[in-house]
């Protein structure tokens, strides 16, 4: 999958776990757990929003583009 999810690293950088920003965000903690496998095939951008501003970062600390070759 060329697009990495990096919320774990990020979670683990601002000492906070999934269910915090569950709390905090208003994002179910299955849908956040979806998103941080990396299962996830979309995300909205309110969501992103709402997740970066909590966790005081840019979307491209979360989101990664990796190429297959």
């Amino acid at each position: 999958m060329p697009i990495i999810v990096n919320l774990d690293v990020m979670l683990a950088k601002r000492k906070m776990s999934l269910t915090e920003l569950s709390e905090k965000v208003g994002i179910t903690l299955s849908n956040l757990s979806i998103l941080k496998s990396g299962k996830a095939k979309a995300i909205r951008f309110s969501t992103l929003e709402a997740i970066c501003e909590v966790l005081g970062c840019q979307p491209a600390d979360l989101l990664e583009y990796q190429s297959d070759e």
